[in-house]
C-alpha cells in the first residue's frame, strides 16, 4: 500500500468488554425518570451514540422532554459500573501491531473524555494512537458519518481508511463516510446483520482477527475487500 492508512476503531464493544455495563446504566437511567424499556432492547441500540439513543428507544416526546437528563443520569450510573470493564482479548496488540506497520491508529468514540482516558489507560495504548474523538467533537454521532469525518480531518494520514467495530451503527456511520468496516461479532449483532448494512468482512473477534495478519487487515483500507 504505497499510502500510509487510518484504522479507525470503535472502542465499546470493540476494544473494551462495556456493552453490558452500558445497557444497564441506560436501564437504571430510564427507571429512575419513569421510562421503561426491557435491557434486551437497550442492549440492541449500544454503539449509537447518546445524543440519538434517547430517541431511537423512548421516542421524540421523551428526547425533547427528558433527553438531557436521561442522557446525565446514565453517565452517573455507568461511572460506578466502569471499573468492571475489561480489555478485550488481543485490543491492545491488534493496536500496537497496526501502529509497527506505520497505520495511523484512531479511536472513533462518542464517549465522555473520562471514559476514553480510562480505556486508554486500560488499554496502554497511549503512545500508539494518533488521538482519539469524544463526544464533545460532534453534535451528531454513529449511525451518522460526522464523527468518523471528524475523526480523519483531526487524526488521519490522507492514505485509505478502515473502520473496526462491533455494531450496525459502526457500519453504517462509517459507510456514509465513505470508509469500508470490518466488523466483530463481540457486539452482539449477527453477521448477517452486519453484512447486510454493508460490513466488508466479519470476524468472531478480534483474536480471530489477529489471526488474519495485519497484513491482510490492512487490504481492506479504502477498498472495502482485500
Amino acid at each position: 500500500m504505497s499510502e500510509r492508512p487510518t484504522v479507525l476503531l470503535d472502542v465499546d464493544g470493540t476494544l473494551v468488554d462495556s456493552n453490558y455495563q452500558h445497557a444497564i446504566a441506560w436501564h437504571r437511567a430510564f427507571r429512575e425518570h419513569g421510562y421503561r424499556a426491557a435491557i434486551w432492547e437497550i442492549h440492541r441500540h449500544v454503539g449509537m451514540g447518546g445524543d440519538q439513543f434517547v430517541g431511537a428507544l423512548l421516542g421524540e416526546e421523551a428526547e425533547n422532554a427528558d433527553g438531557d437528563e436521561l442522557r446525565d443520569a446514565h453517565s452517573e450510573a455507568y461511572s460506578k459500573l466502569i471499573g468492571e470493564v475489561e480489555a478485550i482479548e488481543g485490543a491492545s496488540e491488534l493496536i500496537g501491531e497496526l501502529a509497527a506497520t506505520g497505520a495511523t491508529v484512531v479511536i472513533s468514540s462518542s464517549g465522555e473524555q473520562e471514559e476514553i482516558d480510562h480505556y486508554v489507560e486500560l488499554l496502554g495504548v497511549g503512545e500508539k494512537i494518533a488521538g482519539a474523538t469524544t463526544s464533545a467533537d460532534a453534535e451528531r454521532s454513529k449511525p451518522d458519518p460526522e464523527l468518523v469525518r471528524v475523526a480523519l480531518d483531526k487524526f488521519g494520514s490522507g492514505g485509505p481508511a478502515l473502520m473496526i467495530g462491533d455494531s450496525t451503527w459502526d457500519v453504517k456511520a462509517a459507510a456514509a463516510a465513505g470508509v469500508p468496516t470490518l466488523a466483530l461479532l463481540t457486539g452482539g449483532f449477527s453477521e448477517a446483520e452486519l453484512r447486510e448494512v454493508g460490513a466488508a468482512e466479519v470476524s468472531h473477534s478480534i483474536v480471530a482477527l489477529r489471526e488474519h495478519g495485519v497484513e491482510w487487515i490492512l487490504k481492506f483500507a479504502g477498498t472495502g475487500a482485500p
